[in-house]
């Protein structure tokens, strides 16, 4: 049972199960959707030209990996860079400078989940208004500017600890991101709940973090165990799932008694389980830990000079941006039994369903299967570059999945099926 525990929680269980799922879509053997194969050559059209509109011209090798770091420098403002140049002035080493963008990553990725259609951020210093993904990459920014998530006060010595996680309130968090009444941000006090959780966590493992809990100290870890600053993305995984399936809500899946994290059973594994295996109807994901390790893996690159072995082991990420694309362009459509619910849900012509409803899970499944058929193609059509799927999903599927719902959705720019979220998954 232990291994089989293991196995979900391990990166190699996402791509595997994905492509069980992936294989049934192309026999018409999923529960809720049909899958459409030969609308995937208009989807890696559509892909393909998003790619070279922003990095034509013999620019593609300068894709960077999908990470937070892009995010954190939205509306094309170096913000990490102008941070790492005043450090470095003020003192700082490169381990200290990493360990620093690895407190601000990890707090910032794991709020990092929909903030709903409505909800804005605005950076004072630009006067510059932001939403979603960007927004809450700033707001947390600042936030982690004014140590909200550390003890400290010293705001010259920016840092995240155990203890002051623990001390989050939703309240702290919403004056933090501007959510109010009239501008609310989804899921608020989960999302508190989620960090002072991590707190608890970080405060578990001082092997790794350190008396204080901090989440840079990692950078410490990672290069006692790296070999001519190579190290191995396997271990690093293993390290980030030991500290973060702690902290996910208690109501997910349980395996003989034990959490494992944002994985969910789905019918469609179930009809071709092995009776054997008790868990074999899991679909696991582990978006924002995967969310959080693409997002790691930049600064330790950039700052550290690490190479990462084995990071192609990770995969896409299994949200409604990258699924979405493959909904918007036809390539999968809910049937009808399930759309006339998820309509009855909403109210209105966008279905609407649960993040663990059975539907939710099969479309993320797919979503993971199909990024891996994208990314395929991507390697014929771009022959010269061989595009990582860190890459693919930066410049192509998760920017095309949020262009087109801007394209066919301008009021909310929501994704064609919607989800309700508590702000700790999506």
């Amino acid at each position: 049972m232990a291994s089989s525990r293991g196995y979900i929680l391990s990166l190699r269980a996402v791509r595997e199960r994905a492509t069980i799922v992936g294989n049934a879509a192309k026999a018409g053997k999923l529960t809720h959707f049909d899958f459409h194969e030969n609308k995937m050559e208009d989807v890696a059209d559509f892909v393909t030209t998003i790619i070279n509109r922003d990095y034509g011209g013999g620019r593609i090798s300068t894709i960077p990996p999908h990470g937070r770091w892009q995010h954190i420098e939205a509306g094309g403002v170096p913000r990490v860079k102008d941070l790492l140049e005043t450090w470095r002035k003020a003192g700082c080493d490169d381990k200290e400078l990493c360990r620093r963008v690895i407190d601000l990553f990890f707090v910032s990725v794991l709020v990092d989940a929909g903030a709903g259609d409505t909800w804005r951020y605005t950076e004072h210093r630009t006067d510059k208004v932001y939403e979603r993904s960007e927004g809450i990459a700033i707001a947390s920014l600042h936030m982690f500017l004014s140590n909200a998530f550390s003890t400290s006060k010293d705001t010259t010595v920016p840092r995240v600890d155990a203890a002051g996680l623990h001390h989050l309130t939703a309240e702290t968090l919403a004056e933090g991101f501007q959510s109010t009444e009239h501008n609310a941000m989804v899921g608020v006090p989960s999302r508190a709940a989620l960090l002072r959780s991590l707190g608890q966590s970080l405060s578990a493992q001082q092997d790794v973090f350190g008396p204080d809990g901090r989440p840079g100290n990692v950078v410490d870890h990672v290069l006692r165990h790296s070999r001519d600053n190579k190290a191995d993305l396997h271990d690093f995984w293993d390290t980030l799932q030991q500290l973060l399936i702690p902290i996910w809500p208690k109501d997910r899946t349980l395996v003989a008694g034990q959490p494992v994290g944002d994985a969910w059973p789905l019918s469609t594994l179930e009809r071709q389980a092995d009776p054997q295996d008790p868990t074999a109807n899991i679909q696991p994901f582990h978006k924002l830990s995967q969310w959080l390790t693409y997002s790691l893996l930049v600064p330790f690159e950039r700052i550290l000079g690490v190479q990462w072995l084995n990071a192609d082991s990770l995969t896409a990420l299994a949200e409604y941006r990258n699924g979405g694309l493959f909904v918007d362009l036809g390539a999968l459509t809910l049937k009808p039994e399930a759309l006339e619910r998820g309509r009855k849900a909403s109210g209105h012509d966008l279905p609407l369903f649960d993040a663990n409803d059975d539907v939710i899970v099969e479309w993320r499944a797919m979503t993971v299967a199909l990024c891996d058929m994208v990314h395929e193609k991507m390697l014929k059509r771009i022959p010269d570059e061989h595009l990582t799927i860190a890459q693919v999903l930066e410049a192509g599927t998760w920017k095309s999945g949020r262009e087109l719902a801007a394209q066919k959705r301008p009021e909310t720019k929501s994704s064609p099926i919607l989800i309700k979220s508590d702000g700790t998954l999506f």
